[in-house]
């Protein structure tokens, strides 16, 4: 009963491909593990789970662990993106492109010059 209310979450969790993921059902609570890749996919999972089962759920209970601590998420550009869009989509503002920009200028000489397909780094602030 619990498994299915929070199905939309472990559907995304598969989408996410969560790494070592373990669901159970006890006592009326879903207990669920596993193993975000950045702390963006861990955000998003537990988004679902207050969307679903509010601020507080009291039949859930997740322990999400993150791979890579040291960065915020990796981003495949998409044909028609900016950095600012980018920037809007993870941070909810589009000044910080110029974050974005920093931590991948190793791989970009100019803010307005980004290609489909390139992997950029989207550091934590």
């Amino acid at each position: 009963m619990v498994k299915a209310k929070y199905q939309d979450v472990l559907d995304l969790g598969q989408q996410l491909n969560i790494q070592d993921g373990k669901v159970e059902e006890s006592d009326g609570r879903l207990k669920v593990w596993g193993t975000a890749s950045t702390q963006y996919e861990k955000n998003l999972l537990w988004d679902k789970i207050k969307e679903i089962g509010g601020d507080s759920p009291s039949d859930i209970m997740a322990d999400i662990k993150v791979a890579d601590e040291t960065v915020y998420a990796r981003h495949t550009v998409a044909s028609g993106e900016t950095l600012g869009k980018i920037a809007k989509h993870y941070y909810g503002d589009a000044m910080k492109y110029k974050e974005i920009f920093a931590a991948n200028s190793d791989i970009l000489k100019n803010p307005d010059l980004i290609y489909p397909d390139q992997e950029l780094i989207i550091p934590n602030l």
